[in-house]
This record gives C-alpha cells, sequence and structure tokens, in this order.
C-alpha cells in the first residue's frame, strides 16, 4: 500500500520522537482514565460520608493527575507536530528534487498543474494524517483499552451497554468512512482539473481577451469548480453526518447507563459514585471510537494522496545520470550529433531521423526549417532535457549520456525560445548561471545584448525588481536579458533557440554583431526563423519533416537546395536567390 510505503520510508528519521509521543500519551491518557475512580471515591467515601478530609486529600490528587495529564498532553502535541512537519518537510523536499530531475517528457505526461497539486495538496492531506495519528491514533486504543477495564472494574453488570453501544457506533460510522472513500479518489482528481484550468487561463489571460473568450473561459472554470464543489458537498455532508450520529449514540447510551444505573442503586448493587465514574468511562470510551471512526475517514483521502505522491516518486526521469560520470574531456567547446534519431513515447512517426552535423569552437551553426520541423528538439537533445532514441550527441568529444550532468550544463549556455525570467532583480537573473559575477561583468553582458540601455533607464539599475517570469519587462526586453544571462555564465557552447524573434532587425543586426567578438571561442547553435539572422553563419542547417535537406553556406544552399532558397524567396524576394 502506498500510504503504508511513504509513511515508512519517510518517518524513519522520526521514530525516537514517535516513540517519545507515545510514551507521553500513554501517560496522559493513564492520568485521565484515573480521575473518573478518583471522583468515585471523592463521591462514595468522602461526600456520602461527610468526610471533608478525604474530599481535601483526593482533590488534591485529582488536581495532580489534571496537571499531569495537560502538560503531557501538551508536550506529546508538541512532539507529534514536530514529527508531522518534519515528514511534511522532507516529502514535500524529495518531490521537488524528483521533479527538477525530470525531463521534459515526465513533466508532460504529469502536467504542470498536477505535479503542483501532488507537491502541496497532496502532502498536505498525509502530513494532516500524521498529526492526527500522533495525537489521536494513539490516545484512542489507549481509551478504548483501559477505559473498558476501568468501566467493568466499577460495575461489570451495566457493562452490557458496551457491548451494544460500541459495535453500533463502528457500524454507523464505518458506514458512512466507507461512502467516503470514492468521494475523496474524485475529489483529487477534481482538484488537478481546477488547478488546470486556472493555470491556463492566468497563462493566457492576453489571449483570452484579444480573442474576447472571457466569457466561455469563465464558464469553462465555472464547470470544473461546479465539480470540485458538487464532490466536496458531498463529503463534507457525510462527514457532518458523524458528528450528529456520534451524539446521538452517546446521549442514547447514556440515558441506558443512567436508566439501568438508577435501578442497580435502589437495590444496593451500585453506589452513585461508581455510576458516575461508569458515565465518566463510557462517555471517553465513545469519543475515543469516534476518534478513531475521525481517523479512519482521513485515512482513505491520504491513501489517495499517497498513491499520488509516491507515482511520482517512483516514476524515474528518461534522463538518468549516469553511474559513473565523465568529468574531464579532451577536447573544448565542440557539439557532434551523429546518425541522431528521436521519436516521442507512443509517436508513430520520429520528430528527427538521422540527423549529422558537427560545430568546432569558434564556428556558428545555424539551423532553419519549416514550422515542426524538429529545430527545437535539436537544441533540447544538446541540452539533454531529452535523449536521443537512436545515435549520439557529442559535447566536447563525450556522449552527452555520459557527462557529469553539472559538467555539461555548464558548458551550455542556453537561451529558450521562450524567455524566462525569475521574480527577483535584474542582477539576480544574470546572475543565474555564475553568482560570483561582478557589476561590471553584467553591464557588459547587457551592452552586448543590447539591454544596457533600458536598464539603465529603470529605476534601480541592476537592483530593479522583476516579477516572476518577467512580466513587468516587454517580449523583446525579456529576450534580451534571458541573451544577457547566458552571456555572463561565459559557456564553450552558445545555444539561441530562436532568441532572436522579439526584436527588431536593426536591434539583431546590432546585436550580432556585438556577439560576434565574444563568442570567437565557443560554439555557437542558432535557431531562427528569418534568414537575416542566419545569414552570415559558417555553416546553415536546413531541416524538413526532421531530416536534413541542405547543409552548408547560405549562398552554397541557394544555389542547391530548394527548400532553404524557397524560404529566401519568401522573406527576401525573389532577387535575393538570384
Amino acid at each position: 500500500m502506498s500510504l503504508r510505503q511513504l509513511l515508512r520510508t519517510h518517518l524513519a528519521p522520526y521514530k525516537r520522537v514517535l516513540w517519545v509521543v507515545v510514551i507521553l500519551q500513554a501517560i496522559q491518557t493513564s492520568a485521565t482514565l484515573a480521575l473518573p475512580t478518583l471522583n468515585a471515591d471523592l463521591i462514595n467515601k468522602g461526600v456520602l460520608r461527610g468526610d471533608n478530609g478525604y474530599i481535601w486529600r483526593t482533590g488534591a490528587v485529582m488536581v495532580g493527575f489534571s496537571v499531569v495529564q495537560i502538560v503531557f498532553a501538551s508536550a506529546a502535541v508538541w512532539y507529534g507536530a514536530k514529527a508531522a512537519m518534519g515528514f511534511g518537510r522532507d516529502l514535500r523536499r524529495d518531490l521537488f528534487h524528483q521533479v527538477t530531475d525530470y525531463s521534459a517528457r515526465e513533466v508532460g505526461k504529469f502536467g504542470a498543474p498536477s505535479l503542483i497539486t501532488r507537491i502541496t495538496n497532496d502532502v498536505q492531506q498525509v502530513q494532516m494524517l500524521v498529526v492526527l495519528g500522533a495525537t489521536m491514533m494513539i490516545a484512542a486504543p489507549l481509551t478504548m483499552v483501559i477505559g473498558i477495564i476501568l468501566a467493568m472494574r466499577e460495575d461489570l453488570g451495566l457493562s452490557v451497554i458496551l457491548v451494544f453501544a460500541m459495535p453500533g457506533a463502528v457500524l454507523v460510522l464505518g458506514s458512512l468512512v466507507a461512502r467516503m472513500v470514492p468521494a475523496f479518489q474524485v475529489m483529487q482528481v477534481r482538484v488537478d482539473r481546477v488547478n488546470g484550468v486556472l493555470r491556463e487561463q492566468i497563462t493566457g489571460i492576453r489571449v483570452v481577451r484579444a480573442f474576447v473568450r472571457e466569457p466561455q473561459e469563465a464558464e469553462r472554470f465555472r464547470l470544473a469548480n461546479d465539480e470540485l464543489t458538487e464532490t466536496s458537498l458531498r463529503t463534507s455532508r457525510l462527514m457532518a453526518a458523524t458528528f450528529p450520529t456520534v451524539g446521538l449514540i452517546i446521549n442514547v447510551s447514556s440515558l441506558a447507563v443512567l436508566w439501568i444505573g438508577a435501578d442497580r442503586i435502589s437495590d444496593g448493587k451500585m453506589q452513585v459514585g461508581s455510576l458516575v465514574a461508569y458515565l465518566s468511562y463510557l462517555i471517553q470510551i465513545l469519543i475515543a471510537v469516534v476518534m478513531t471512526t475521525f481517523m479512519a475517514s482521513m485515512i482513505p483521502r491520504a491513501a489517495v494522496a499517497a498513491d499520488r505522491i509516491v507515482e511520482v516518486l517512483d516514476t524515474e526521469s528518461t534522463v538518468r545520470a549516469p553511474s559513473n560520470p565523465v568529468t574531464e574531456v579532451l577536447e573544448r567547446g565542440t557539439l557532434e550529433f551523429r546518425n541522431v534519431d528521436f521519436r516521442y513515447a507512443g509517436a508513430q512517426e520520429p520528430v528527427l531521423c538521422d540527423v549529422s552535423f558537427r560545430v568546432e569552437a569558434g564556428q556558428t551553426t545555424a539551423i532553419i526549417g519549416s514550422t515542426g520541423a524538429g529545430k527545437t528538439t535539436v537544441v533540447n537533445l544538446v541540452a539533454r532535457l531529452f535523449d536521443a532514441t537512436g545515435g549520439t550527441v557529442f559535447v566536447d568529444g563525450v556522449d552527452v549520456r555520459k557527462l557529469d550532468p553539472d559538467l555539461l550544463w555548464g558548458k551550455i549556455g542556453y537561451v529558450p525560445q521562450k524567455a524566462y525570467l525569475f521574480s527577483g532583480t535584474v542582477a539576480s537573473n544574470l546572475r543565474f548561471g555564475r553568482p560570483d559575477a561582478t557589476d561590471a561583468e553584467l553591464w557588459q553582458a547587457l551592452e552586448i545584448a543590447q539591454a544596457d540601455g533600458f536598464v539603465q533607464s529603470m529605476p534601480d539599475g541592476l537592483d530593479s525588481r522583476i516579477e516572476q517570469g518577467g512580466s513587468n519587462v516587454s517580449g523583446g526586453q525579456r529576450q534580451r536579458l534571458s541573451i544577457a544571462r547566458a552571456l555572463v555564465a561565459n559557456p564553450e557552447i552558445f545555444v539561441f533557440d530562436d532568441s532572436f524573434s522579439a526584436l527588431d532587425l536593426a536591434t539583431d543586426a546590432r546585436l550580432r554583431e556585438a556577439l560576434a567578438p565574444h563568442t570567437r571561442e565557443a560554439a555557437v547553435v542558432i535557431v531562427a526563423q528569418r534568414v537575416s539572422t542566419i545569414a552570415g553563419a559558417d555553416q546553415i542547417l536546413v531541416l524538413e519533416d526532421g531530416r536534413v535537406v541542405g547543409k552548408g553556406t547560405h549562398q552554397q544552399l541557394i544555389e542547391g537546395c530548394s527548400t532553404y532558397a524557397e524560404i529566401v524567396a519568401s522573406q527576401l524576394g525573389e532577387g535575393a536567390v538570384a
């Protein structure tokens, strides 16, 4: 069972703390259960006999037991909460590291909204079970077992009520819990659905507004929200039904105790103090049954959450670190694709087929092709966001699957197609790849990326605030800051995945001119849609349907590759081809 597996592995570091909780709960439960017996003695031997001295002595003992009960119960809750919070922290940490090790394939399989839900909401459900288990599940069984023994010791004749009350409570409450299980399973799926819809709408708010789709998107969210609300109400009604049910069982049982107990007192078979004590034990026993049942109602939801958590923890990334990674290389700044194929899981057709090329240090290789030709897939394989399903990708003469991942990523300066900035400052974003970079180096990178002008105009310069995703700067500014971030890292291989598309032609030209001296000793791979961006490259690859249909310089491809000639003609006119 996933829940048992999760608790066993992640609660192991807290065994000592949990044993302390067990001891503390046992002491406080014993103190709590001793009070009704002392109260019975106080009534029978003190109040009924008029012995004030006995009343004071017994009362003092009862106060002592009450203090013990309060102190040890508080300590048990404190240590139990400490273990539960540590458990949740460790679990979130392990999930975070697991997810950040995933390749793009695993992230796509689960979906970002589901992964966020599993790391937050699902962990919270299991953590709540641990909290309640440490505070209730230990005390409840002790209360039931010891309470039944003490109640029977007070009066065996009244115990017939327990024979009917306890099984009745278990049966009724158990039936409610059994109906909650499927509802909790559906609820977690619908939480994912709401998160997914909400994330899409927030991320794509500009598109929604541009196409005047607010009413339709609001309706889509309303449907997902109503489905979650309906499921939540169903489970809440079932949980709410437990409290009046419990109250009814306790009140009926108490009435039966008083009815039967009154007859036994009148017959001289029982004392008043014993009746009061028995009634206290009965209520404590039934409350313990309620706590156990409440815990049982939490287990199904926690079990569903645990299944989802374990699914993530057990899913290994398809991009794995080698067992004996290569940490030293003989070449510098070289990249080679050798007969590389790539096919997505479950796809009928490959995205890339028999792609081969080599980039030397100081060389610029450009990749161009129609949408869906496989250009971005090529750069994803360089950064090892995916692993090739056929052939080999070499960096500095070593198969990327054998290189130490940190060494590989340290050699590559990757500027993605969709520029992304992190919440913080301009400086913190630029230092992402090299934390020890000086301010002078940051300004140099900004100058090359044609971003120094707008950064200087910002209120605090390098210390100016950047919102999550770079939402407070324009698309072109985001791209230039992303390029500057890669320049600060000073890698051996630069990979620009359509990173100049948001720039106007003049800025594009100035940036490429400033970039050339800085990348003279590095290998440069540029994916672009505009011919003007790549015309000066040492080598241009033309991709079509995942295959290399042309390789050479701009002039060679115009003369010898019809696909490239068509692209040039469509952008620059027929005169450029002639």
